[in-house]
């Protein structure tokens, strides 16, 4: 796997896409929340987390929603050995036969998953972990939020409150959502000025590409 398979947005796209089809599969087999947070074991809080495609629940959570619905059969893709190349002196790798091409195009999907929100949504990710690492820049995010709500600006004010809050507490989860009210503190944020300006070139590299589509498992599996 190259680096840029191991992209934080490529990451994030198929985590979200992942919890979009647990959320199907579980409304096609006419389950709600409460009955499938029941049969998993877990709160509906969490189960709306692992729908969202959220990083924050275990893999283990994860795996329990998929064996509930009836998914565990891809557990072997993810346990097994088959995407990995027949040893040298098998014979496989001596069989004449062409080696099957497996391929997989991963894109960002306007139609559910708007481009420009994924961007919003890694950039915020990767500005809160460099925030952790770096707790003095948060200063610069809570003077620019001061100047901010000090222009009068009635419209917004509302929002940059709420900032106030994140930034005080530490409440990073609040604008982490896949919510409409998520999005719309993301749109009001302060925090992503602070990402030095590599790191958000790498990100809107990375939205660049998977506009185009990325391949993964390019080549032949034996």
């Amino acid at each position: 796997m190259n680096s840029q398979d191991r992209s934080s947005v490529l990451q994030r796209q198929l985590l979200l896409q992942f919890g979009d089809r647990l959320r199907r599969l579980r409304k096609a087999q006419k389950l709600s929340t409460v009955e499938m947070a029941k049969r998993v074991g877990i709160s509906r809080t969490t189960l709306s987390a692992v729908e969202a495609g959220d990083p924050a629940p275990s893999i283990g959570t994860y795996l329990r929603v998929m064996a509930e619905l009836g998914i565990g059969a891809d557990l072997a893709l993810l346990a097994g050995d088959v995407i990995n190349p027949a040893p040298a002196d098998s014979a496989a790798a001596r069989s004449l036969r062409s080696a099957p091409q497996v391929q997989v195009t991963v894109s960002t999907d306007n139609t559910r998953h708007n481009t420009q929100d994924l961007q919003s949504l890694v950039l915020h990710e990767e500005a809160v972990k460099y925030v952790r690492s770096h707790p003095l820049v948060l200063r610069e995010a809570k003077q620019t939020l001061d100047t901010w709500l000090g222009s009068g600006n009635q419209r917004s004010t509302g929002l940059w409150l709420e900032w106030k809050d994140i930034l005080e507490q530490g409440k990073w989860s609040k604008a982490l959502g896949r919510t409409r009210h998520a999005q719309e503190l993301r749109q009001a944020s302060p925090l992503t000025p602070v990402l030095p300006t590599a790191e958000r070139m790498r990100i809107l590299g990375e939205i660049s590409k998977l506009k185009k589509g990325i391949v993964l498992g390019k080549g032949p599996l034996s």
